[in-house]
């Protein structure tokens, strides 16, 4: 295959991935962003104490953790088709990615709300702040830096899972390689692909690092 002929699937097959990744993230973040705080919240000695809930909660992120994606994206089939109306294309695999994300995300907002300083938690407790001012005020502007790094690593690991779901339908690069590259043995256009999702990679790890110094620098002088 010519650079001719490369190119306009190399651009489609980045768009789709862009298009996947970025709107899978929105609703991932959405979505796991208040489990992880629940997950705090309701453990023992936090704000919510409820730990028949938390241990379901902590169940299901488990479980939804524990699945291999590609098993999932095949699972979901019946529920990406009745919320979308088709269980093909770079739309539908917005769904099994942000469910299987979702609770990778949610354990990585535990991990990061976990470190803040429960004294100053205990200071906005003392003059009569609310759970939500808590969350609004404490918990969520001091875990910004983490919560910022675990966003870059969702978003990491979510291209990871759409190159995997062009093996059913998705399109994107994966779906580009796997039909232009594996199925037609041209190893060059695979090489290729390879390079273009290793770069997306790169910019959005690089991207993420330089928030969370910009993040961790304003923290100190504030």
């Amino acid at each position: 295959m010519t650079w001719s002929e490369m190119q306009p699937l190399l651009e489609q097959g980045t768009i789709d991935t862009l298009y996947m990744v970025l709107w899978s993230t929105v609703v991932t973040v959405l979505g796991g962003l208040p489990l992880g705080i629940l997950l705090v919240l309701t453990d023992k000695g936090g704000l919510l104490q409820n730990r028949p809930l938390n241990k379901v909660v902590g169940v299901i992120v488990n479980i939804g953790r524990s699945l291999p994606f590609i098993i999932l994206l095949i699972a979901l089939i019946p529920f990406t088709t009745l919320v979308v109306g088709t269980f093909i294309g770079p739309t539908a695999m917005i769904v099994p990615l942000a469910v299987g994300a979702i609770p990778f995300f949610a354990r990585l907002v535990e991990t990061a709300v976990r470190e803040v300083d429960h004294g100053l938690v205990e200071a906005v407790q003392s003059m009569g702040g609310s759970i939500p001012t808590i969350i609004r005020k404490v918990l969520l502007p001091q875990a910004l830096p983490s919560l910022v790094s675990g966003v870059t690593t969702t978003v990491i690991v979510l291209i990871g899972y759409s190159a995997m779901a062009g093996a059913v339908g998705g399109e994107g690069l994966g779906s580009k390689a796997i039909t232009y590259g594996y199925q037609r043995f041209d190893t060059q256009f695979m090489l290729i692909t390879v390079v273009v999702l290793i770069a997306i990679v790169t910019v959005v790890q690089l991207i993420g690092d330089l928030a969370v110094r910009l993040l961790a620098r304003r923290g100190r002088t504030a």
